[in-house]
């Protein structure tokens, strides 16, 4: 709890000086463009002395170069050198050699280099500032039948908090009284209004409507969903992608590389070769400049936060770098069936009575037992009869609940017995099946559909309950193919012909079916030991160690699940299977971008510096290159904080046509 609160904390901490820091960097880069072009423009046009454009150049040095070198001194009080200090060893060279402009054009591009890459930090500070000022800082809490503020800090687990029409929910707790329209938004990305009763859950962060609640609080402040988004955010940022962190540990020694070829560019060919000295010194200022790594070191780090930041902004949380590279490969992609690919909600699809049974008689009876029962299916039956208009028969002539293990469960109703169940049941109290209804319930799980005998003295009839597929989710497994996922999977604990249905009608290429958790797991290892690169697609829960030994696991629908934002590598906040192709989208979109900007800032580094060592670039022109790429690298990073290609899937997935009826089970996962 301490380690969660001293993180906020500092991410509060962070957010101000990272506000101040990266205007002031422009602001410096600004005034380095000013002094350095009126310095240039008036000294061309003869409107100043050459004292005077000395000192507009040396106010360009002390603007555009303060940074730099204050973070190369930095760096090598800790024994480590970087492209900074190539850059003001660079400027410095340029200005002995009276190519004080050059010195100039190069700190202001360089500047404007640093600025760029912190202004793509600041997004992701700003992402984390966002969601720490949806949390309201105190809160109206019942202490002896009165209304008392209290900072949200102090709210102790058991309190209940007031929530007025308007208000901001502040702690994630359960509804104890009244009832609303709650907005979501900002947890799951939900953009109706979620509507709340006794008994439901909220989150801190979110926005009530125009109820007025009474929430018991749950979890203390620095453990609500909100903090923990808070936490998964700031920790990507922090974390480095394999292609970052291979650049960083090349940039110390290729820096200390540079200055000493630099160094021996101008010792050889003087000393031993008889060169003209001020004619080598050039050259070598110009070597530096050219050889310096920068549009290398910043291209990857400008294309991951820009990415993580977008990512973000859609409520897809990737918990780092090395995740948000890993989706991008992934080239097979498992689902859980209930509740991820399924709406995990059963519904009646099929009554069929008995002759000389009306539909009416049927669902009466099978809802009068089933409003007793705690059963997964009862809700479907009983929300059914009560859509269907059946006049519900009152609960006290209900009596004697059995559940019997393995069969079904019995009650009296009305005087006399009515079994709901199986077929073992039935045969146990003697009770015949006619082949007819036997041939319609081996149609029905046929299509993977759980199906129930309801029966008094005598059959009754059949009820058959079926969970709902997703209406997007066959549009979406479509959108992942043109991705290029080579195969997909259901891993789930239902049964066989339940799984078969549900890949039938969602376009799923294979199933796995009766799977324990443990035996997911195996799945996925088998999988990813022949060489597949495996998502795992899940609820967060029962799935928790296949989501765990996936390359990338990913839970949906996660606001609120302890295990999943623990687990998962990617946390998709909104039950909303459309953000699954939407991440694995932009996570190929920021590989691209980083296999362009590492190529493009290479080729310029060894075009250059051949033309340099031949004598072909002049100063001027090693500097545009040089800096100019490192803009050219951190602009085309910054382009994957737009949203593209997202918009086109979800569109894709709302024009789908639902499935034609409820298919699969609602029993296993």
């Amino acid at each position: 709890m301490a380690t969660e609160q001293s993180t906020v904390t500092r991410i509060g901490q962070e957010e101000e000086q990272s506000w101040l820091y990266q205007h002031s960097l422009m602001i410096a880069t600004v005034l380095t463009g000013i002094f350095l072009s009126l310095g240039w423009v008036l000294g061309m046009l003869d409107l100043i002395s050459d004292r005077t454009q000395l000192i507009f150049y040396v106010l360009t040095y002390l603007f555009g170069g303060t940074y730099a070198t204050y973070t190369a001194i930095k760096e090598l009080l800790q024994k480590h050198v970087d492209i900074d200090l190539l850059m003001v060893t660079a400027a410095i060279g340029a200005a002995t050699i009276g190519g004080w402009a050059e010195g100039g054009v190069l700190l202001f591009l360089f500047s404007l280099g640093n600025a760029l890459e912190h202004y793509a930090l600041g997004r992701t500070h700003r992402a984390v500032r966002a969601l720490m000022e949806m949390s309201p800082d105190e809160a109206t809490v019942l202490r002896d039948d009165e209304e008392v503020q209290v900072p949200v800090e102090q709210l102790a687990i058991g309190d209940i908090v007031i929530t007025r029409p308007g208000e901001r929910v502040p702690v994630d707790g359960t509804v104890r009284s009244g009832s609303s329209s709650i907005d979501e938004s900002a947890i799951t990305g939900e953009s109706i209004g979620v509507e709340k009763a006794v008994g439901d859950s909220v989150f801190a962060g979110t926005v009530n409507g125009n109820g007025y609640l009474r929430i018991r609080v749950d979890r203390p402040s620095t453990e609500t969903t909100l903090s923990k988004i808070i936490r998964i955010v700031e920790e990507a940022r922090g974390q480095q992608s394999r292609a970052q962190r291979f650049t960083d540990r090349f940039e110390g020694p290729y820096a200390i590389g540079v200055i000493v070829a630099s160094a021996l560019l101008v010792i050889i060919p003087v000393l031993a070769l008889g060169r003209d000295f001020d004619d080598m010194f050039y050259r070598a200022m110009t070597l530096l400049v050219v050889a310096s790594p920068c549009a290398l070191i910043i291209s990857t780090p400008a294309s991951i936060l820009s990415a993580l930041a977008n990512a973000a902004r859609m409520n897809v949380l990737f918990k780092g770098a090395v995740h948000l590279e890993n989706a991008g490969v992934v080239d097979v992609v498992a689902f859980d069936k209930t509740g991820t690919l399924t709406e995990g909600k059963p519904r009646v699809t099929d009554v069929v009575p008995e002759t000389g049974v009306s539909e009416h008689d049927l669902l009466r009876y099978a809802a009068a037992v089933e409003r007793m029962s705690e059963h997964p299916l009862a809700d479907a039956i009983v929300s059914y009869a009560d859509r269907s208009g059946v006049e519900p028969i009152p609960d006290d002539q209900t009596t004697d609940l059995e559940a019997v293990t393995g069969r079904g469960i019995r009650a009296t109703v009305e005087g006399s017995p009515v079994r709901i169940g199986n077929e073992a049941m039935l045969e146990f109290d003697g009770i015949s099946v006619p082949t007819e209804i036997r041939q319609r319930v081996d149609r029905f799980r046929e299509a993977g559909k759980t199906v129930m005998y309801v029966a008094r003295d005598r059959i009754l009839g059949v009820v058959a309950v079926a969970d709902v597929i997703r209406p997007d989710a066959p549009a979406v497994v479509q959108a992942l193919k043109r991705l290029g996922v080579a195969r997909t999977m259901i891993l789930t604990g239902d049964n066989e012909l339940a799984a078969q249905a549900i890949a039938r009608e969602v376009g799923i290429d294979d199933w796995r079916a009766g799977l324990l958790p443990e035996e997911k797991l195996e799945v996925i290892r088998e999988l990813e030991e022949a060489g597949h690169t495996v998502a795992m697609v899940g609820d967060g829960v029962n799935d928790a160690p296949a989501l765990a030994t996936a390359t990338v696991g990913v839970a949906m629908g996660a606001a609120g699940t302890d295990v999943a934002l623990e687990t998962a590598d990617v946390v998709l906040m909104a039950d909303d299977l459309k953000r699954l192709p939407y991440a694995i989208e932009l996570s190929r979109r920021a590989r691209r971008t980083i296999r362009q900007n590492i190529a493009f800032a290479l080729s310029v580094i060894v075009v250059l510096v051949i033309f340099t060592l031949a004598g072909q670039v002049p100063l001027p022109v090693g500097v545009i290159g040089h800096e100019g790429s490192t803009i050219i690298v951190v602009l085309n990073g910054l382009r994957l904080l737009r949203t593209t290609g997202f918009e086109t899937l979800a569109m894709e997935a709302e024009r789908a046509p639902a499935p034609r009826q409820p298919v699969g089970v609602g029993g296993g996962e």
